[in-house]
């Protein structure tokens, strides 16, 4: 007998239809097999669903078991293929029907010790396990989810793109673990159906148990009442750092701070994206596709509302930044979409690694190629950078400090420094600002995200929304940024003297574009241009 049941693969951050077919031929010897590129994970499944089944109450189809999951061409991994091919065995069983018949049942295939173990999982029947719903179509759904050996189902990974795939497909809904059942209600017009155990799908498609979808998440409010853990109002001093951070928001911009230790850098770079525009539904159902195909949602949680921060360790390698794997799987790049990317002790990472940077920081994706296929993952992220001047994490005194100094940074590359749009200097902080003697906290966050707000209303009617300053081309810039003669003479200047790139000379453009955004200046004055200047320190020691 033959029975077929839909569920999905991930290829990327997509999901592509698998179709789950399960023939069984009871005249030949018991034998189970899993065809289709199967990965360990899912060879092994054959022995999950069998004791599933029968810690369930079911008897698991004897003979000839082939189990094909199709296209045969991609290759599958993962658990989430446990409760399709327990659901078609339970199809070639006769438990279940793929085309139910719409009648009520007089009696149940379910063994009589099963309602005890579902009475302990929270699960309710119908009164003699008779119907108390139309049975399912299961035609109608995609179905995913992880089995234990007691029958449990547990959280499988990229159920958000399986419900965006069952929408675009025209089917009804999605039945996988409770745990993952908010995860798909974000995506509107499809039923989220959630279930705890393998009695519990039973029960569901059977019509023997409440058809109860998880209600659609309220994106909205779930969004305005985000919050970050970190204030700019704790870091005391850094005001020029903070202005910078400001310019760096407004507009989009990457972002280097260079000073001694113990100066604020990475807690500044925790409350970076506190100053950034709050998330769109848009943008956070991105950010929790990503998460959500590198099984990184916690369990229940449907959505991220906050702008990622992800803070790699500088001995991440060149696959972990950006993303790879037999099959691939996105990078700390890409867990970073829409939000920060903070490489602390930036000239510490390996050269190699930092140059697979350029690339993501240009094209804000990155595809990763191999044999089989070339999946692509967002990457557009705000670099956040902070360095020591030297290996001792002082400021340099003397020639031979300054010659240390210069041999540190010289292990950033010209075209990574061109890449990164603003430079700063954190210097050390004193003694009397530390302890709050002279004077008032200084700028915090609300203040700063007011200005960075302004400035980015002002690029979205200008120039729209999905296009900030940072993103600017060189042709736009010429018509976006007009400048005075004196600012273009500052400019030539100091392109001449400094002995800039002609990447740097557009970086300074649109860093200019942002100040004078933020000042509500529409042509670019002489101010904004020296202001962007400075913010190109590192080219001048690289």
């Amino acid at each position: 007998m033959l029975a077929r049941v839909q569920s999905y693969l991930m290829l990327g951050v997509d999901a592509l239809p698998c179709e789950v077919e399960i023939d069984v031929d009871d005249t030949q010897l018991d034998k189970q097999t899993v065809v289709g590129l199967p990965d360990a994970a899912v060879k092994e499944s054959i022995q999950r669903v069998r004791s599933a089944l029968t810690n369930s109450g079911y008897s698991p189809a004897g003979g000839n078991v082939l189990i094909n999951l199709a296209p045969a061409d991609v290759k599958k991994e993962g658990p989430s293929y446990d409760l399709p091919i327990a659901v078609g065995l339970l199809v070639v069983c006769g438990v279940l029907d793929t085309s139910p018949v719409k009648t009520r049942r007089s009696k149940s295939t379910i063994k009589p010790g099963v309602r005890a173990s579902q009475a302990a999982t929270g699960v309710a029947l119908g009164p003699d396990h008779e119907p108390i719903n139309e049975p399912l179509d299961l035609r109608e759904f995609l179905i995913a989810g992880e089995l234990a050996l007691d029958g449990r189902l547990r959280p499988v990974k990229g159920v958000i793109a399986m419900a965006a795939l069952a929408k675009s497909r025209g089917l009804r809904g999605v039945i996988v673990p409770r745990d993952n059942a908010a995860e798909a209600a974000v995506v509107p017009g499809i039923d989220a159906v959630g279930c705890a155990t393998l009695a519990e799908v039973v029960g569901l498609v059977r019509g023997e148990l409440p058809y109860e979808p998880h209600p659609p998440l309220d994106i909205e409010s779930m969004l305005a009442t985000a919050s970050t853990e970190v204030d700019f109002g704790d870091v005391r001093g850094q005001e020029a750092v903070k202005r910078a951070i400001v310019v760096a928001a407004a507009g989009a911009h990457n972002i280097l701070m260079l000073g001694p230790a113990g100066t604020g850098k990475s807690m500044m770079a925790k409350a970076f994206p506190g100053v950034l525009p709050p998330l769109v539904a848009s943008e956070a159902i991105e950010i929790t596709r990503i998460y959500s195909a590198a099984g990184m949602l916690p369990a229940g949680v449907g959505l991220v509302t906050a702008r990622p921060v992800r803070t790699p360790h500088h001995t991440a390698s060149a696959a972990a930044i950006i993303g790879g794997g037999v099959v691939p799987r996105p990078g700390e790049v890409s867990l970073a979409h829409r939000g920060v990317l903070f490489l602390d002790e930036l000239a510490e990472f390996p050269r190699g690694v930092l140059e697979t940077l350029r690339q993501p920081l240009e094209d804000q994706q990155v595809t990763i190629a191999r044999s089989h296929s070339a999946p692509r993952f967002p990457a557009d992220f705000m670099l956040v950078a902070a360095m020591n001047p030297t290996p001792k994490g002082d400021m340099p005194k003397g020639d031979a400090g300054r010659r240390e100094m210069d041999k540190y940074l010289a292990k950033l590359s010209g075209p990574l420094i061109d890449r990164i749009d603003v430079h700063i200097e954190a210097p050390a902080v004193p003694f009397k600002q530390l302890s709050g003697q002279s004077g008032p906290r200084g700028t915090d966050s609300a203040a700063m995200r007011a200005q960075v707000l302004a400035a980015r209303q002002r690029q979205s009617a200008r120039q729209g929304p999905a296009t900030p300053n940072a993103r600017l081309s060189a042709r736009k810039l010429d018509t976006l940024a007009p400048m005075t003669e004196e600012a273009r003479s500052v400019l030539g200047q100091a392109i001449t003297e400094l002995g800039l790139s002609a990447r740097a000379y557009d970086k300074i453009r649109r860093v200019a574009r942002t100040i004078a955004d933020l000042e509500g200046v529409d042509v670019l004055q002489v101010a904004h241009v020296a202001e962007a200047v400075q913010y190109r320190l590192l080219d001048r020691k690289v």
